[in-house]
């Protein structure tokens, strides 16, 4: 069965959260943020592929990243990297792959992930994972992975489960909560983080979309005697330009009726904002997690420094900040204003252009 299974990482993404480190050129994927000494689409790669034989990747990202890709992987071929002409969120992302793929492989069995997560227990993560590959291949199930809450956090969707077995039907899901609500969820029990993570085969994954988003069904359906031939990226454009923008959450997962849950509770972070980069890294007596040794702390505590390696910084007098500097911005926020990190970047770019993004 491992000949028939394949892995689809999504990395288009720019990552505007995490400003000013990750930017256009460069975005978040391709960074090495923890300090690991990987980058999160490296890591991603070597995750799965205990799972998944190296050329049974596919990378779905923007276009102008494909040399990216392909000099953080490797082992992996051009035709392996699916070039988006333009982001649309990850229902035509994975509309892209599962149409490439039917083509490539009509008994395909599909992992869908998102290329910048942290996991810690990978040996946990993997045997999830195929018992999710052995439930989608035996029922017509829609599969997704369920996250134990370690706390009311207002910034992930949750999916309710309909009963207490391993693998249960999903009774709903809610996205970002506010946090009484979220509170609620975790103290019930029922309630689990959405990962982002999804395991089905081409063939019902494609009935899914033919059924809940049939404009997406039609214009990939039109273009798939041009995919795998000179002619896909032309085609590529104008589908793009043509389907609607949706995630997948939204466009097929809350309204299918086959939608199934695997919670578990592997040391898993979406790693989606510099506050979750805070909570996840060493910090000295003082609760400050600090980049290199170049930062000097004083009267400063809960606050996440990160500035270029041959660069001293002296900080005095701050509590629950964020302080990021690279070569041409730097950027000093309280930690509970990071959610408007986008608006600081549209008033450089309105201003600036896109020297700066």
């Amino acid at each position: 069965m491992k000949n028939n299974t394949y892995c689809i990482i999504m990395a288009g993404g720019i990552g505007t959260r995490f400003w000013p480190i990750s930017r256009q050129a460069k975005p978040k994927q391709f960074l090495d943020i923890l300090g690991t000494g990987k980058s999160f689409i490296r890591s991603t790669f070597e995750r799965f592929l205990p799972l998944v034989d190296a050329e049974n990747f596919l990378v779905v990202t923007n276009r102008k990243y494909k040399d990216l890709v392909l000099e953080h992987i490797p082992e992996i071929s051009e035709d392996q990297v699916l070039c988006e002409p333009l982001g649309r969120n990850t229902a035509p992302c994975i509309a892209y792959a599962a149409y490439t793929l039917q083509k490539r492989n009509p008994k395909a069995r599909m992992i869908v992930t998102p290329a910048d997560h942290l996991i810690l227990n990978e040996n946990d993560f993997h045997a999830i994972i195929n018992e999710c590959l052995e439930f989608a291949s035996e029922n017509n199930a829609l599969m997704t992975v369920g996250i134990k809450p370690s706390r009311p956090e207002t910034g992930y969707g949750y999916i309710q489960k309909s009963n207490n077995n391993t693998i249960s039907r999903v009774k709903c899901f809610t996205e970002k909560p506010n946090l009484e609500l979220a509170q609620t969820f975790v103290e019930c029990g029922e309630f689990f983080w959405n990962s982002g993570i999804f395991i089905w085969t081409v063939e019902n994954i494609i009935e899914a979309f033919k059924e809940h988003l049939p404009e997406h069904h039609a214009l990939f359906s039109a273009i798939t005697d041009k995919l795998g031939t000179e002619g896909e990226q032309r085609a590529i454009e104008q589908v793009f330009s043509e389907c609607k923008a949706i995630s997948i959450d939204y466009g097929v997962m809350e309204k299918a009726e086959n939608v199934y849950v695997r919670c578990g509770d592997f040391g898993w972070s979406d790693v989606g904002t510099w506050g979750s980069v805070y909570q996840l890294s060493q910090k000295d007596a003082y609760a400050n997690t600090k980049s290199n040794k170049g930062c000097y702390t004083y009267n400063t505590r809960s606050s996440i420094i990160s500035i270029p390696k041959d660069k001293i910084a002296i900080i005095n007098g701050l509590r629950d900040y964020i302080v990021v500097d690279t070569d041409d911005v730097l950027m000093i926020f309280p930690r509970s204003e990071e959610q408007n990190i986008k608006k600081y970047i549209d008033d450089v770019k309105f201003d600036l252009g896109d020297k700066h993004i």
